[in-house]
C-alpha cells in the first residue's frame, strides 16, 4: 500500500491506482462480519477530486439497521462488555487506539479518497486525534467513581451509573472518522452497544474501523456498522423502538428530525451537535496579525466543511480594512489542490450537491448587495474535481442569508461595526450557538465577551483550540449534549440509586 511519504512523488498520487492498491471495506459489518445489504443494493463512492467512482458500498436500509440492532441488544443483555471488568474494556479500547495509529496511512487515504480533505490533514490531525479520543476514554474506564449519598446512619445510599443499552451514532461527512471517535469512544467505555451509520458520503474508514475493533478483542455485536442513506437507515434508527439513545452530529434539520422520531415512538435519548454561524467579534485593540490567521483558518480549513467554523467576521470599522488585507495574504496560502499532495492545504468539497450549495450561497450573497472582496469561484475544473476558492465577502448585514445560514463552505462574511456593544448584539442574533471567538488585548473586555457569547465554546485570541479534555458543543439550535472530554460519559449512562437499609 502507498505510504504518506511516498505521495510526495506525483506519480504516486494517481487516484484511481491507489483506490486499486487499498483493501477497500464496502460491506456492513454486523455481529463481527462483514456482510452485504440484505437488499443487494449499494451505492457508489465518487471521488469528489476527480469525480471518478473507486468503490461501492453496501446501501443499508431499515432490514439491516433492525439485524444491526438487535445484535447489539443481544450483545448487551449477554453482557460480554457491559458486564466486563473494568480493566479488561480499558485494555480493549487502548488497543483499538493502537491499531488506529498503526494503520494511519490506510485510514488517512481513504478519508481523502472518500471526501477529498487533503492528505496532510488527513494523517496529521484526524487520525492521531481518533486515535487519542478512543485512549482517551479507555483511560478513563477505571477512573470514574460512582457516589454515596450522604444519608443518615442507618441507610446507605448508592448511586451508580449504568450504560443506556443500544446507542445508536449517526456521523456527518466532514470528519468522518474523528465524529465517529467521538461518539463511539464514551459510548463503548461506558458499556453500552454502539450501531454506527456513517454518512453515505464518506463511510470508508467507519467501515475499516469495524474490523480493527474486532482485532483489538471487542466482542461481536458491540459495534454494529451500517452504511446507507439518512432518510432510510438513519431514519429506521430514530425510529427504532430497541435503541435507547441516538446521539448525532450534523445539520439542525436533521437533528430536528431525530427528536421527532424520538417522540414518535420510544422516546429514546437524543444527543445533537448541530449546525452553527460562528462569530468573531475583532475590537480594535486586538492583535491584527493572529486574527487575520486565526480567522482565514476558521473558515477555510477543511474547505470551510466544518459546523464551527468562524464565517462570520464582525470587525470594528476601524481596523475592517487593515484586517481584510491581512486576511487576504493568509488566504494565498490556503488555495485549492490535489488532496493527495501532501502539500495542499484546502481539498475538495464532498460532493456536487454541496458544490452547488456553496455557489448558491456565492450567488445570493452577490445578489443581497454583498461586495465580493476575494474569491467566489468554482476552480480546477479541469481536473473533474469539486474545488471552491477562498472567498471573502465585505459589507454585509446580518440579516442576509450569508450572514444567518449555515453554508458549509471556504465562504466568511464580513460585518463592520462601531460600537462594541453592537457587535455583542449581532453576534448573538443568530439561531445557532455552537462557538465564537474575540480579539482583544483587553482582558477585562475578553472575560465581558467570553461571558456574554451564547455559545458552547469562546476563544479568546484564538480559533479552533482545544483537545480531548476539553468539552464540545452548542446553545440553541446549535444542539444539546456534550462531545469531548469526561462530561461525553454522562450522556451514555444513567444514574441509579440503591437505597440499603441498615438500620
Amino acid at each position: 500500500m502507498t505510504t504518506i511519504a511516498q505521495l510526495e512523488a506525483p506519480e504516486a498520487r494517481d487516484a484511481g491506482r491507489l483506490a486499486a492498491e487499498l483493501d477497500i471495506r464496502t460491506h456492513a459489518w454486523i455481529d463481527g462480519k462483514p456482510v452485504e445489504a440484505l437488499s443487494g443494493e449499494s451505492f457508489p463512492r465518487i471521488n469528489p477530486a476527480t469525480g471518478v467512482e473507486f468503490a461501492r458500498v453496501a446501501a443499508c436500509d431499515s432490514a439491516d439497521v433492525d439485524a444491526a440492532v438487535r445484535g447489539a441488544r443481544a450483545s448487551f443483555e449477554a453482557g460480554v462488555w457491559a458486564h466486563a471488568a473494568p480493566r479488561q474494556r480499558k485494555k480493549v479500547l487502548m488497543r483499538f487506539a493502537e491499531l488506529i495509529e498503526e494503520n494511519a496511512d490506510e485510514l488517512a487515504l481513504l478519508e481523502t479518497l472518500d471526501m477529498g480533505k487533503p492528505i496532510r490533514d488527513a494523517r496529521s490531525v484526524d487520525v492521531p486525534l481518533a486515535a487519542q479520543c478512543i485512549s482517551y476514554y479507555g483511560e478513563a474506564i477505571d477512573k470514574v467513581y460512582d457516589e454515596v449519598a450522604p444519608t443518615d446512619r442507618n441507610a446507605v445510599v448508592m448511586v451508580v451509573r449504568e450504560p443506556l443499552g443500544v446507542v445508536a451514532a449517526v456521523v456527518p461527512w466532514n470528519f468522518p472518522l474523528l465524529m465517529a471517535s467521538w461518539k463511539i469512544g464514551p459510548a463503548l467505555a461506558t458499556g453500552n452497544s454502539v450501531v454506527l451509520k456513517p454518512a453515505e458520503q464518506s463511510p470508508l474508514t467507519a467501515l475499516r474501523l469495524g474490523e480493527l475493533a474486532a482485532e483489538a478483542g471487542l466482542p461481536d455485536g458491540v459495534l454494529q456498522i451500517v452504511p446507507g442513506f439518512g432518510e432510510t437507515a438513519g431514519q429506521a434508527l430514530g425510529r427504532h423502538g430497541d435503541v435507547d439513545m441516538v446521539t448525532f452530529t450534523g445539520s439542525t434539520e436533521v437533528g430536528k428530525l431525530f427528536l421527532r422520531y424520538s417522540g414518535e415512538t420510544n422516546m429514546k435519548r437524543i444527543a445533537l451537535e448541530c449546525g452553527g454561524k460562528s462569530p468573531h467579534v475583532v475590537l480594535p485593540d486586538a492583535d491584527l496579525d493572529a486574527a487575520a490567521t486565526g480567522i482565514a483558518w476558521g473558515v477555510f480549513y477543511n474547505q470551510g466543511e466544518v459546523c464551527n467554523a468562524g464565517s462570520r467576521l464582525l470587525v470594528h470599522d476601524d481596523v475592517k480594512d487593515d484586517l481584510l488585507e491581512r486576511i487576504v495574504k493568509v488566504s494565498e496560502r490556503i488555495q485549492p489542490g490535489d488532496p493527495l499532495n501532501p502539500k495542499t492545504r484546502m481539498g475538495a468539497i464532498v460532493d456536487r450537491t454541496q458544490l452547488d450549495r456553496v455557489l448558491g450561497y456565492i450567488e445570493s450573497g452577490r445578489s443581497e448587495g454583498a461586495e465580493l472582496h476575494l474569491g467566489g469561484s468554482r476552480v480546477l475544473e479541469e481536473t473533474g474535481g469539486l474545488f471552491v476558492e477562498p472567498t471573502i465577502f465585505d459589507a454585509v448585514s446580518n440579516d442576509m442569508t450569508i450572514a444567518r445560514e449555515e453554508i458549509f463552505g471556504p465562504v466568511l462574511s464580513t460585518i463592520g461595526f462601531d460600537a462594541e456593544e453592537e457587535a455583542l448584539r449581532i453576534a448573538n442574533d443568530t439561531v445557532y450557538g455552537l462557538a465564537a471567538a474575540v480579539w482583544t488585548n483587553d482582558v477585562g473586555k475578553a472575560h465581558r465577551y467570553a461571558r456574554a457569547l451564547r455559545a458552547g465554546v469562546v476563544w479568546v485570541n484564538t480559533f479552533d483550540a482545544g483537545d480531548i479534555t476539553s468539552p464540545f458543543g452548542g446553545f440553541k439550535q446549535s444542539g444539546f449534549g456534550r462531545d469531548k472530554s469526561i462530561h461525553a460519559l454522562d450522556k451514555f449512562t444513567d444514574l441509579k440509586a440503591i437505597w440499603i437499609n441498615v438500620g
